[in-house]
């Protein structure tokens, strides 16, 4: 029976999710988030069950009229009494106790919303109903309620919240419908596909269906009528116990597809250069939550439902389903090693449901009738183990490459549509600006030759007047002055000074027009000379336009190329991330340990993966763009080109070749300054992974000491809560705690602290590798008191590391337990631990591990350190241990 605590706990848990979404208030698709594309841990989720009971029908208020029902609810304990007899009854609790009177909207309130909230969020989700047949299972599930609007079940008004959620311009709904009957997965909606075959990923065991019809939801009427018509499809027979008895199991698959980013990501600006471009570069991300609803076939007792025939063999198949998923979730509440999921198609559809992935709510059916108590306590008991399962529930998250590719493209086209029309608004300008110069070249030109010509017609004008009025004037003078007397005696006639002084004068005047003449035509010849000089120059700015714009296209063809280089790299190298991303989570540290030492036996696999065939696309990457390249990137303002860039940086850490370059070029410092000043958890985790691969050489070992390593990645582990963060941080300072020289540096700087810290995740793989730390440690310690250079008792004794060993030294799981025991046998063999040990209760783990441990080296280990510790020998004799 479910405890009372475990019940609040869990509903005081899922409050304030149940809450996010008023039942009719319809929030916009804008305001709904504001996650980001990263990457998400896993986090638990246990199985939430309700119980409904039916009211009697009329059969059973005939032939029960006498005897009380065999139920008893109290809904406000979210309580169930089961009564044995007048005096005697079960209780029993569940996360909802809902009466014969409860609504369908109240059963879809406390039952589905959650979940479909939880699927319109990016996480899986399943609603299952379980119970007896006609107790009302498709009655709560797949009721259309075209009659009585407050009828509808889960199925239609689950659709109504997700549609009222959704975009339809930048998201999608589709769904699939089908039944499984007798061990076969039938279409619902195309009854000629009667034979699905279930298809499971081998990388991350993701069950899908390829084969089944995929229908896109727009309305929510044709979500109504595909209801409809998978309905009539569907497997129905009258029994005794109820006239229209399911005889498959119907499944409801919902995908819903949603784009957080893609809305409002931006490109670079056009007036941007290429770098800036380069790193505005987001690719949206996309949710994917699949919303799986089962309505289960009833289970049913032959001898009540009067099955015979063809009937008979269909109730034989729906009980063998129903009990191998029963066996599934014993196994699963129960912690058991191996979970029989390929048992029947109906665990196998359901594997992330029941243990995976999906949050997942139940709700069982029950009747009142006391003639079938058998039935009812069978039921109540399969809802109070799935109480028990814990599932990890996880975001479904994504880059969008396509997406953003089409936008590439899209922007591509703009801006080569812009430069050739600003290059031909550019050569326009030039055509025009030559034009103009040339039109003014040849007005100079004009106007120069029409001024020449006016110059000279002006002083030669002027010229030929001033000789005309000097000849006359002398011809005047010459007359007046002759006298006859002269002219008979022969003498030649004089002329005045005066006249002689005015005559000089006017040539000189006239001389001196004359050279201002000719130096103006100078003058105009100089400036038609610069005309034609600056015609030149034009021209010559003309021709480096032109080659400027030249150059300017092949600049725009070169970083067109690069454009598409650097999208094909960042595809490849997400997808490469992602896929390692996906392995870490699949299988983790423990999973790929062969020895004490998990990391390096990680390390040679993925070398003989790549040995035997082409290099991996991360080599390939690090061989094109440089190790230099890729480490800047780790300093990259964009937070995704960072997180892309420390995950090459990891994988290539991984391989033991790569790493001496790594820590050459600076990587290592790079990835303890992340650890210091990134708050990003995904960035935290994958650089705490890269260190930890580089921390399997004793040379790095000592280089991150020195550079503070220890105090980085015990403040990582302080402030971290994701357990897969913690792993990677745990296992970089196991490996750094199996150094000789650097047991008191290490403890000193809180490295034991940190590691004891971490065990407050509960994560199996987080213990094994603070298992293997402490073995390492208490290894190195036993080894220095060995030798000699270390005195007094062990710094995990110390620490306070003793209670945990202890307590851990028989953990279920065996990659703990085998650490801790050789931790144990460590430590016991110096006799100053001793004291510690026994008062502590180590001395009982012993002794267990001499007689019981499955490994024969530490069992024969630890029996030769108690027969050798006086200390311990004497306590054994004073407890009666025969040894």
């Amino acid at each position: 029976m479910a405890t009372s605590q475990g019940a609040n706990s869990y509903r005081n848990g899922t409050q304030s999710h149940r809450t996010s979404l008023k039942p009719h208030a319809k929030s916009k698709p804008a305001q709904r988030r504001n996650s980001t594309a990263k990457d998400h841990a896993a986090v638990p989720g246990r199985v939430r069950v309700a119980v409904r009971l039916r009211p009697r029908n009329a059969e059973e208020s005939v032939a029960d009229a006498d005897f009380a029902d065999c139920v008893e609810l109290q809904p406000e304990l979210k309580r169930l009494k089961l009564r044995k007899n007048n005096w005697d009854a079960d209780t029993y609790e569940f996360d909802e106790v809902l009466t014969e009177f409860a609504s369908q909207k109240r059963v879809y309130e406390v039952v589905a919303r959650p979940v479909v909230e939880s699927v319109l969020d990016g996480y899986n989700g399943t609603i299952m109903a379980y119970g007896q047949t006609g107790t009302g299972k498709t009655y709560t599930l797949g009721r259309l309620g075209e009659e009585d609007n407050a009828a509808r079940g889960i199925m239609v008004r689950a659709m109504e919240d997700i549609l009222a959620d959704v975009s339809m311009e930048t998201d999608s709904v589709s769904v699939s419908y089908m039944q499984l009957y007798m061990e076969t997965i039938q279409d619902l909606l195309d009854p000629a596909n009667d034979n699905i075959t279930i298809v499971e990923d081998p990388k991350t065991g993701d069950v899908s269906l390829p084969g089944a019809s995929l229908v896109d939801i727009r309305n929510q009427q044709s979500f109504v009528e595909l209801l409809r018509l998978g309905e009539a499809h569907r497997f129905a027979a009258n029994t005794k116990l109820n006239t229209e008895s399911s005889r498959s199991h119907a499944i409801l698959m919902v995908h819903v597809r949603r784009s957080i980013k893609g809305r409002d990501a931006a490109l670079s600006s056009e007036n941007g250069n290429h770098q800036h471009m380069v790193k505005s570069i987001k690719p949206p991300v996309v949710r994917k939550g699949k919303l799986v609803v089962v309505d289960l076939a009833g289970s049913e007792r032959i001898d009540k439902s009067g099955s015979e025939g063809h009937t008979l063999e269909e109730a034989k198949s729906i009980n063998l389903s129903l009990s191998a998923l029963g066996k599934c979730i014993n196994a699963l509440a129960e912690n058991s090693a191996h979970v029989p999921f390929r048992d029947s198609k109906l665990t196998r559809l359901l594997r992330d449901s029941f243990g995976g992935t999906a949050r997942t709510s139940l709700v069982i059916t029950i009747g009142p009738s006391p003639r079938h108590r058998g039935e009812t306590s069978s039921t109540i008991m399969f809802g109070q183990r799935a109480m028990k399962v814990e599932n990890m529930v996880k975001l479904k998250e994504e880059f969008d490459y396509k997406s953003l590719s089409r936008r590439l493209d899209i922007e591509l086209d703009k801006l080569i549509v812009e430069h050739e029309r600003q290059q031909k608004a550019f050569e326009d300008e030039i055509e025009r600006l030559a034009i103009e110069a040339q039109h003014r070249i040849s007005e100079a030109e004009r106007n120069y030759v029409d001024s020449l010509q006016k110059e000279r017609s002006k002083y030669q004008k002027d010229y030929t007047e001033s000789i005309k009025k000097l000849e006359e004037q002398f011809m005047m003078n010459q007359r007046k002055n002759e006298e006859p007397h002269l002219r008979s005696s022969g003498e030649t006639p004089k002329v005045s000074a005066e006249e002689l002084a005015d005559l000089k004068k006017m040539l000189q005047k006239e001389s001196n027009l004359r050279k201002a003449a000719e130096g103006e035509v100078y003058n105009l010849k100089i400036h038609v000379a610069e005309l034609k000089k600056s015609e030149v120059l034009g021209k010559s700015e003309i021709v480096k336009l032109h080659k400027m714009l030249e150059d300017e296209e092949r600049q725009k063809e070169k970083l067109e190329g690069e454009i598409a280089i650097l999208q094909s790299k960042l595809l490849q190298l997400s997808l490469e991330a992602d896929e390692t991303r996906r392995q870490l989570d699949r299988g983790g540290f423990e999973k790929e340990m062969g020895d004490l030492n998990s990391l390096p036996a990680q390390v040679k696999h993925q070398q003989q993966a790549s040995g035997n065939g082409e290099k991996p696309s991360i080599a390939k990457l690090f061989e094109q763009v440089g190790l230099q390249k890729i480490l800047s990137l780790l300093e990259a303002e964009d937070a995704d080109v960072r997180i892309h860039a420390v995950k090459v940086v990891a994988n290539l850490a991984a391989e033991e070749t790569n790493q001496g370059k790594i820590v050459e070029a600076g990587g290592l410092t790079s990835l303890l300054n992340l650890l210091k000043s990134s708050q990003d958890e995904t960035i935290h985790r994958v650089a705490a992974g890269a260190i930890a691969n580089l921390a399997m050489n004793e040379t790095n070992q000592e280089l991150i000491m020195a550079q503070g390593g220890i105090s980085f990645l015990s403040m990582t582990a302080a402030n971290a809560e994701d357990p897969q963060t913690l792993r990677m941080v745990a296992g970089a300072i196991a490996n750094l705690c199996g150094n000789d020289k650097l047991q008191t540096k290490l403890r000193d700087e809180g490295g034991i602290k940190a590691l004891l810290g971490m065990v407050r995740c509960r994560h199996p793989d987080v213990h094994a590798q603070v298992a293997r730390g402490i073995a390492n440690f208490a290894k190195c310690e036993s080894r220095a008191s060995t030798q000699g250079t270390k005195s007094g008792r062990s710094f995990l004794i110390e620490d306070g590391a003793l209670p945990w060993i202890v307590q851990n030294a028989n953990n279920e799981a065996a990659s703990i337990r085998r650490h801790i025991e050789l931790a144990l046998c460590h430590l016991a063999q110096h006799e100053i631990n001793a004291r510690d040990m026994i008062s502590g209760g180590a001395l009982w783990e012993l002794v267990r591990i001499s007689r019981d441990c499955s490994r024969e080296d530490i069992k024969t280990l630890a029996y030769r350190t108690l027969v050798s510790s006086p200390s311990f020998k004497a306590e054994m004799r004073r407890l009666r241990l025969n040894y």
